[in-house]
């Protein structure tokens, strides 16, 4: 069977499985180019850390049986999403990977953007963009999962092996963007946040400001509500669908 899944929103997806497929990105036309550009370079004008590198981009979805996800990708680099500021142009959705860290009392990790990301003070799961593979390797489920894990030591300083972690969710977003939310095992509320103050103090050691300028954890939605500052749009209905799942664990 397969199905095309509905309209963008803030959607929730119960994935098992994914299968992935590169395609090619359309040729944009000269203005749209042009225009891109400009965008790219103001935006680059007013936060200076921005770095034009590859990236995978989502080109589309279908389920493929109940729980199989048909996900095809394409090689873009940042730049492409200025697309999004150009009256007219079409940027394909963004793709990433995040992860649910829960401690052992059940609660879950969210952490804020430092001021020199592209989302200062945004409050969201760790995680980051898709990149795609080198040239001979593959972008499948493993590779991805290996991409969550790296994202969870490089900004939390929390070392996982990659098969440890399970993908748990698929979200859809704003500008249809793609979420493949990762569950890692519960962890005490000291290894959270010792890894956490390590990776910190790496980061500073190198000359670079770290990702993650704080972390909460918080065990509901009304918690989660309570942090200042925006939240990344799959925050809440992730966080209430993990509470949710534990409720049906222990009941």
């Amino acid at each position: 069977m397969t199905e095309t899944l509905p309209p963008a929103g803030i959607d929730l997806f119960d994935v098992r499985r994914l299968h992935l497929t590169e395609t090619a990105v359309a040729p944009l036309s000269s203005e749209d180019e042009a225009a891109r550009d400009r965008v790219w370079d103001r935006a680059v004008q007013a936060n200076p850390t921005l770095f034009d590198g590859p990236v995978a981009a989502c080109a589309g979805l279908e389920w493929s049986g109940a729980h199989t996800l048909v996900l095809s990708w394409a090689r873009v680099t940042y730049r492409h999403y200025a697309l999004r500021r150009v009256p007219g142009a079409t940027a394909l959705p963004s793709l990433f990977v995040n992860i649910v860290q829960p401690t052992d009392d059940g609660r879950v990790l969210a952490a804020r953007m430092s001021p020199s990301t592209a989302a200062p003070g945004r409050w969201q799961l760790p995680g980051g963009s898709v990149e795609p593979p080198q040239d001979g390797e593959a972008l499948d489920e493993a590779a991805l999962g290996g991409q969550a894990a790296r994202e969870l030591v490089e900004e939390m300083g929390i070392e996982t092996p990659p098969e440890a972690l399970r993908l748990w969710a698929v979200t859809r977003g704003e500008n249809g963007s793609i979420g493949l939310t990762y569950l890692a095992p519960a962890l005490p509320e000291s290894a959270v946040r010792d890894g956490f103050a390590a990776a910190a103090k790496a980061e500073l050691a190198q000359g670079r400001e770290p990702e993650l300028d704080e972390i909460a954890l918080v065990r509901s939605p009304d918690e989660l509500a309570g942090l200042v500052g925006a939240h990344a749009d799959y925050l809440e209905p992730v966080v209430r669908r993990y509470m949710q799942a534990l409720v049906r664990r222990d009941s």
